[in-house]
């Protein structure tokens, strides 16, 4: 077993090796959907060969106490987890992978949300979800990658997903070293990166050196409250992604979307999402610090209302230890009047208020046993409070979790 896919550099056939970073990366898939990170970005994992099929596995969980203040500030214990299985095998000059991820939030996280204060986006037992989390689905991605390498500097690559992540947006949050030790969604989840488990997702891309184009189709409905099952739908919605890492440190992309009717309870209303993202890697003798600043938009077709949100995150590792912050600045919508209600008859959704978050958090390796690293840590998160939310919220409302992590390494 090896920890990092660099380790098996000495494996690669020669027209592999002598592909750009980017374009190694791209095979390697550590990551879901066809999502990109700076190149030295480490992803450990455990891998062996069988049969001419190089295996993978990687994955963690996270078991959460959170504990927040104010009138809307419930209390949980949850978890939140993933794991995701690899097979990629070479076919002359190209390579075929086999990817699934699964996850077990929809047992772990009961009532179909975790507490999140601020937190709004899709629906529990029919009614919207505010100041909440929902859990992922039990199927997170299903899919096959074809990389085909047409010669030393190009890659041309085909994704397909009954369930997986369109060409829209940043790495997920679960996925990026910049958030590897927060289990808390961002604020801005659906305004960033939420279509990491559409349904039946189709992607070209085509990479030449350092820079990545990809096109997507996908179905835009987010997925429905029962999150065992898998949902279905016709390609509705597309999705356009560019990405250039100048250097080996580096990754920058822009995305540009239309999403058709994701809202069940807006069922009239599509959605323009754009983002844009700068990331930033760094190894150290001891570590790594991974960091990103994230812009992310929706554009309603309906009315042309306009919800912005911005995301500093960064993830310090060395040695055992591990420190992050995040900072978010989040466009919210008059949903948080409302509440966990009925929607009045007529009812129309509008951006209408902004809130800060800021959140800083610690945790400490405490065991490597059997291929899995135990750890043990914590997180604060303060919020900025608008005046016509304080009635509501508090002034100074805050969040606190406790939490035990064990990741495969």
């Amino acid at each position: 077993m090896n920890h990092q896919h660099s380790e098996h550099a000495d494996e690669m056939p020669a027209n592999q090796a002598a592909q750009p970073p980017l374009a190694r990366q791209i095979q390697e898939h550590a990551i879901s959907g066809t999502d990109v990170e700076p190149n030295s970005t480490p992803h450990p994992m455990l891998m062996t060969m069988l049969d001419g099929w190089l295996l993978m596995l990687h994955g963690e969980a996270f078991l959460i106490d959170t504990q927040q203040s104010g009138p809307r500030g419930p209390d949980k214990l949850f978890s939140t987890n993933w794991v995701m299985p690899m097979a990629q095998r070479e076919i002359g000059n190209a390579k075929l992978t086999l990817r699934t991820m699964l996850s077990l939030e929809p047992a772990t996280v009961s009532d179909r949300r975790y507490p999140e204060l601020f937190q709004e986006g899709e629906t529990a037992y029919g009614l919207p979800i505010v100041d909440g989390q929902h859990p992922h689905n039990f199927f997170m991605e299903l899919a096959g990658i074809y990389d085909y390498a047409v010669d030393g500097k190009t890659l041309i690559s085909f994704y397909a997903a009954p369930v997986g992540d369109p060409a829209l947006g940043p790495p997920a949050f679960p996925h990026r070293a910049s958030a590897s030790e927060d289990p808390i969604a961002p604020l801005g989840h659906h305004l960033q990166d939420s279509t990491h488990i559409a349904d039946d997702v189709v992607t070209l891309g085509a990479t030449y050196r350092g820079l990545k184009l990809e096109a997507s189709g996908f179905h835009g409905r987010e997925p429905g409250e029962d999150r065992w099952e898998i949902d279905q739908g016709k390609i509705d919605s597309w999705a356009a992604r560019a990405t250039i890492n100048p250097a080996e440190n580096w990754s920058i992309q822009y995305s540009i979307g239309q999403l058709r009717a994701p809202e069940a309870l807006f069922p009239t209303e599509n959605i323009r999402r754009m983002t844009a993202s700068l990331m930033y890697n760094r190894p150290l003798r001891y570590g790594n610090w991974a960091s990103m600043l994230l812009w992310g938009r929706n554009q309603s077709l309906l009315d042309g209302n306009v919800g912005n949100s911005y995301l500093f995150e960064s993830t310090l590792h060395l040695r055992r230890n591990f420190a992050w912050t995040r900072i978010e600045n989040v466009d919210r919508t008059n949903e948080l009047l409302i509440g966990e209600n009925p929607l009045p008859p007529g009812f129309t959704e509008r951006y209408f208020a902004r809130v800060q978050a800021y959140t800083t958090g610690y945790d400490r390796d405490i065991a490597h046993v059997a291929h899995l690293s135990t750890a043990i840590g914590g997180q604060i998160t303060w919020y900025g409070v608008p005046d016509v939310l304080k009635p509501i919220y508090g002034a100074h409302p805050i969040g606190g979790i406790l939490f035990i992590r064990v990741r495969v390494f």
